[in-house]
């Protein structure tokens, strides 16, 4: 996430997070990176005072208490909220990640099974939180963040707000876009079941998979009148054959023809295992690919990849080393040999890297220069300045007193080894 300044009118903390700066904003207000007085990084959303009347103060009162029961790998924690303050806020876990609208539009739609990897993921979190008696409301791509250790949904509660004073024949009155919107929820119908975020997941993976929603316009009015007319189906082009059938059944008009969270999971589950791999690979997989880290040449194994050394001053060994566009750098093997450090040249990096030695110890390698044994810096560690004088500058240890010296202690060892 972008991390700004923050502006002089901010507020320097809200409850007991120390505000640290800007991360976003939204139609609802402006989200910041907080601290918590534990030093637990959080991200605060306040909102902005021409979303907030009594009635939605009231109910964001009462899903904040519903939200205190909810946990889960999926769901940004919880961290505190205040309805009461002048400026209603929430406080929840700080993922480091880009939300998925970002990560598509910059990186392009995800492969159909990362996609169905990431339906699987987001209705199993999304059905524990429909046992606790809350629905989102508002799910989209900006509220999935893609984070290190996997997506994570955010933003729960804040559909108190979202849905304050929402009129079709006001648009200028809707907060946010309704891209997401289940029919039944654009229309006003209440009260709403768990089946408005079965069609919101359904628009999400449909944007995940082709970069477009179920129904696009030039203004929110527009889009609500494609969402709520029954004669107008979501446009599914550009969408994978065997994504097809969920993503049709998840943006069906009707409430009860959709299907429900744990379908959407079995269904899921099946185009990753039709492509021969295992839902907890996708899994595996999904988060390597938006976390930045995914190689055309992923290991069969889905083993993930060891980060290389930094090089070493060490010159190329010439005999031994491998040619660089024909042999890969091996794993490291379980079993030590004793083989030197050997440095080559990796197509697409800018420098050396080294093959993992056996030994992590450093390697001691003579100088034709000198006549004592030089040690190599260990890897990643940068040789110190006295490693590396200026040319031409003499040292102790080339000078001849210093070479005659190292030669009388290496005589004295030998005549007192017992080999």
């Amino acid at each position: 996430m972008q991390n700004t300044p923050l502006n002089p009118e901010d507020p320097a903390s809200l409850g007991d997070f120390e505000l640290l700066g800007r991360i976003g904003q939204g139609g609802m207000g402006q989200v910041f990176l907080g601290e918590s007085p534990g030093g637990e990084p959080a991200a605060v959303k306040v909102i902005k005072p021409s979303v907030v009347d009594s009635e939605s103060r009231q109910r964001f009162a009462q899903e904040i208490e519903v939200l205190k029961t909810i946990w889960g790998p999926r769901i940004a924690a919880f961290l505190g909220a205040d309805a009461e303050a002048d400026q209603p806020w929430l406080a929840t876990e700080h993922v480091d990640g880009p939300d998925l609208a970002r990560h598509v539009k910059t990186h392009g739609p995800l492969p159909s099974v990362l996609t169905a990897a990431l339906g699987a993921v987001l209705a199993e979190a999304l059905s524990a939180v429909h046992t606790q008696g809350l629905l989102h409301r508002d799910l989209k791509p900006a509220n999935v963040l893609l984070g290190p250790n996997g997506p994570k949904i955010i933003d729960f509660g804040l559909a108190a707000f979202t849905e304050s004073h929402v009129s079709l024949t006001a648009p200028h009155q809707v907060v946010g876009t309704p891209i997401c919107m289940a029919p039944e929820q654009a229309a006003g119908v209440k009260p709403l079941t768990s089946a408005v975020d079965v069609y919101a997941l359904g628009a999400l993976l449909l944007f995940a998979a082709t970069g477009h929603y179920p129904h696009e316009a030039a203004t929110p009015y527009m889009v609500f009148h494609l969402v709520t007319d029954p004669g107008t189906a979501p446009d599914l082009s550009g969408a994978p054959g065997e994504l097809l059938p969920l993503l049709t059944g998840m943006l069906a008009q009707a409430a009860g023809d959709r299907p429900s969270l744990t379908d959407v999971v079995q269904q899921c589950r099946s185009v990753i295992e039709a492509q021969g791999m295992k839902i907890a690979q996708a899994r595996r997989r999904l988060t390597t690919h938006t976390a930045g880290q995914w190689h055309k040449a992923a290991p069969a194994d889905d083993s993930p990849t060891l980060p290389q050394p930094a090089p070493t001053t060490a010159a190329p060994d010439t005999d031994s080393a491998p040619a660089a566009q024909d042999t890969p750098v091996p794993p490291v093997s379980s079993t030590p040999a004793p083989s030197p450090t050997v440095v080559e040249t990796v197509p697409g990096l800018t420098g050396p890297a080294v093959q993992d030695s056996p030994d992590p110890t450093p390697t001691a390698r003579r100088d034709p220069s000198e006549d004592s044994p030089r040690e190599l810096p260990a890897p990643g560690r940068p040789p110190t300045a006295s490693r590396r004088p200026k040319e031409g500058t003499p040292t102790l240890r080339h000078s001849p007193q210093a070479r005659r010296t190292a030669e009388r202690l290496r005589a004295a060892y030998a005549a007192r080894a017992p080999f």
